[in-house]
């Protein structure tokens, strides 16, 4: 599961006595009785979050306490000593009841089970690995060994189920620093006491050495996040280590001599079958620009000096690392620089089924993962195969350009958009992301997703959605789905988004598939990945966890965030994409969202909608209500960094979320526009504009009308109130059917379609050149 590290021991990681004064490392800077409380919270963080997968699968989680005695008759629960008779509620208890056994009968299954074994053997293997680690370095293996068994699980890594409702425009989101220590409540511990600098090295230092075990997955991030937190440090002194390690690793591989390695990985690479999805296997070594010519200790001192900064003395940080300071097929493994490797039946298999399926960067810089493609110019940059034999290692000369050290980052962040009315929508969305991960958008179907993306814009512009929607806001959206009390008109126009919904949606699925085949392969290198995604992104996400789920790949995803996801809300399947998610696993709803309740009407719609509800029984799943603020599927698309902000998440860029938000505006002031014009030109008018070309409204705040007559306009009216809706019903019906007005619209959808496919691949060649 874990490869075992040779790590440098004990007397190796520490200073010559000459140089104690000058170089710090965890040994000088805490006694002995501090290195003991370090291994001690390393300890109960680790049992914590085991203790967080235990409760994954506990089925009494989320039911009152009272219901434990669930076993016991109506008349022996009312007659328990700890049952007040005057209030308590039996129908509850017997619901409750019912509900435990029905999760009792789900974990109970072969598969639940065999689940929650892997996920705990996943667990404990890490803890084993990063205890023994700690000990060699801070006391001993025996000692650090004794106190994880002994340590106790003080709180859960993740705290109960937060279901807010908010609006993320209006409100001002947490703190970041203060979301930190909700998520991840701090652990008393009196290293917290010591002076920030010690603080800070400590924090360091552990980072080193989980690095040193050849990786950096979900759960070691997790564990700096929760000792970040018991440490009362701000969450910018861990993201900026991480940038400057990051940093520091790849510079100092570039002088490192890696001839022999990276021989050895193309004789391994000389038959392998490349990606033909936008990912390559090329050999490591090259990709970071290794030139040769350094040995290891010198590497070592190379790593100290660009970390100097950090406080910790060269020899002891090139001690924590391990191996990893003088390897450049480690460095190189760590950031991905290998790609993945699929077998050669999947590939065909994915790359018929799925097509465009491709990473792209966001952040106007080349794609270090997987293109050879130096022309940065543009964030639309498409992944490209290389040409040349995926064996043959690139020139150091194209290495350079590929990677540039400054631009990389130990963790990834997959952003994925769930329709498209242009090809820069793949990536577009996702600029509101800072800078402290690197961030990809992935691309797939572009054609599906464009055409749904056209017909659901298509659809609200409609008389029939302008009818319908006044008609469906009498009943709760779930009473839409269930009873089929979708007004007749807009079932008439569904013809317009059911296919394109249903074809997309099936795409998503396999797509999702293909993305956790690629983590699984370590494009992202073995750094921890979180995932976010809208619309049909947040059911690839879905499919993707489902996928890792199954396949046992634990490890891989630090959070995920699901936003209008159009896929089941069952306990049971969030309970398994819990398992293979380390940190937060959200899930974002809006009640109001008749748009995707339109969608998913033709689906299984008795498992539930996550995207119009919450999840249930599971505390360890964020839920997020934006009901107040989205009346509409097509808002998530610019909704997601002000939903990003809401939820604490660490690294939204500000400028950005403002620039959607102002996006969103002029969006709505738009449809707005466009509402009061149909139901003018239903009443055989037209709306009054000024010289602005803004709409001009009486005093009484109604739009100004003129009617309209076919030898051009005649007089000024006001739109009485009351008698819109009457009036688009009565133009429906004398001036288009909702048949004919549905074959109108395809129409346009697909030339719209057709146009932004043709933007798409005008783009690619540009690219190609």
């Amino acid at each position: 599961m874990f490869k075992h590290v040779p790590w440098a021991s004990h007397e190796d990681a520490m200073p010559s006595e000459g140089n104690q004064e000058e170089e710090k490392s965890l040994t000088t800077i805490l006694n002995i009785d501090q290195r003991g409380d370090l291994t001690l919270l390393i300890a109960s963080i680790m049992a914590s979050m085991r203790k967080a997968v235990e409760l994954n699968f506990d089925p009494n989680v989320a039911l009152s306490s009272s219901s434990d005695k669930s076993k016991a008759s109506e008349d022996e629960k009312i007659m328990n000593k700890d049952t007040d008779p005057a209030t308590a509620d039996v129908n509850k208890l017997d619901e409750e009841k019912k509900l435990r056994e029905q999760r009792q009968k789900e974990l109970a299954a072969p598969k639940m089970k065999e689940l929650k074994e892997e996920a705990l053997r996943f667990i404990d293997q890490w803890r084993s690995n990063v205890i023994e680690r700690v000990g060699s370095i801070v006391n001993s293996k025996e000692e650090a060994s004794s106190q994880m068994e002994s340590a106790p699980a003080q709180a859960p890594i993740i705290n109960a189920a937060q279901d807010k409702k908010v609006n993320p425009i209006a409100t001002e989101a947490e703190a970041t620093d203060t979301a930190l220590k909700e998520i991840f409540p701090p652990i008393d511990t009196p290293l917290s006491s010591l002076e920030e600098p010690t603080r800070i090295l400590i924090l360091h230092s552990t980072l080193l050495l989980l690095l040193s075990l050849e990786h950096y997955i979900a759960p070691s991030r997790v564990l700096l996040l929760h000792l970040t937190s018991s440490l009362h440090l701000p969450l910018s002194v861990l993201t900026d280590d991480e940038e400057k390690i990051a940093k520091g690793l790849l510079e100092a591989a570039k002088h490192m001599s890696g001839e022999s390695e990276t021989q050895k990985k193309a004789e391994e690479n000389k038959h392998s079958r490349k990606w033909k999805v936008g990912l390559a296997s090329v050999a490591g070594a090259a990709l970071i620009g290794v030139t040769g010519g350094l040995a290891a200790p010198l590497v070592a001192a190379g790593v100290g000096s660009v970390m100097g900064g950090l406080g910790l003395g060269a020899t002891a940080a090139a001690g924590y690392l391990g191996a990893v300071a003088g390897s450049t097929v480690i460095v190189g493994g760590l950031f991905g620089a290998y790609g993945g490797k699929m077998t050669g039946e999947m590939m065909d298999a994915y790359a018929k089924e799925v097509s465009d399926f491709a990473f792209l960067p966001v952040k106007d810089k080349p794609n270090p993962l997987t293109s050879t493609n130096k022309d940065s110019s543009s964030h639309e940059k498409a992944i490209k195969d290389p040409v040349s034999d995926s064996s043959k290692p690139l020139s150091p000369s194209s290495a350079t350009a590929i990677d540039d050290p400054s631009s990389r980052r130990l963790r990834v962040t997959i952003g994925i958009s769930g329709w498209l009315t242009d090809a820069a929508d793949v990536t577009s969305p996702w600029h509101v992301l800072g800078t402290n991960a690197e961030v990809f958008a992935l691309r797939y179907e572009l054609e599906a997703l464009m055409n749904l993306g056209n017909s659901m814009q298509a659809m609200i512009s409609s008389a029939a959605w302008g009818y319908a929607k006044s008609e469906m806001i009498k009943h709760t959206i779930f009473a839409e789905l269930t009873a089929a009390l979708w007004p007749l008109a807009l079932l008439k126009i569904s013809r317009l988004v059911d296919n394109p919904f249903s074809i997309a949606k099936s795409r998503s699925d396999k797509a999702g598939e293909l993305l956790a085949d690629a983590l699984i392969n370590k494009a992202q290198g073995e750094r921890p990945v979180t995932l976010i995604g809208y619309s049909l992104g947040a059911r690839v996400i879905y499919s993707c966890l489902l996928s890792l789920a199954k396949r046992k790949a634990f490890g891989l995803v630090e959070s995920a965030v699901l936003i209008g996801a159009p896929c089941p809300s069952t306990t049971g399947d969030w309970r398994v994409m819990r398992s293979v998610v380390a940190s937060r696993l959200v899930n974002v709803y809006s009640d109001n969202d008749y748009i995707l309740g339109f969608l998913y009407r033709t689906s299984s719609i008795q498992y539930g909608v996550a995207g119009l509800q919450k999840i249930e029984g599971l505390p360890d799943v964020m839920n997020l209500d934006v009901s107040e603020t989205v009346s509409g599927h097509l808002r998530y698309r610019y909704l997601v960094g002000s939903i990003l902000k809401t939820i604490g998440f660490e690294d939204v860029d500000p400028k950005a979320v403002e620039a959607e938000a102002a996006k969103l505006k002029k969006m709505d002031e738009e449809e707005e526009e466009r509402s009061l014009a149909d139901k003018a030109k239903a009443q055989g008018k037209s709306i009054v504009k000024g010289a602005d070309g803004k709409i001009l409204f009486d005093k009484d705040g109604r739009p100004l009308m003129e009617k309209v007559w076919k030898g051009g306009k005649i007089g000024e009216e006001k739109n009485e109130r009351g008698d819109g809706d009457k009036s688009v019903a009565k133009g429906k019906d004398d001036k288009e059917g909702a048949d004919d007005e549905a074959a109108r619209l395809e129409k346009e959808v697909q030339e719209k379609t057709q146009q932004g496919l043709l933007q798409g691949m005008a783009q690619k060649l540009h690219i190609s050149r």
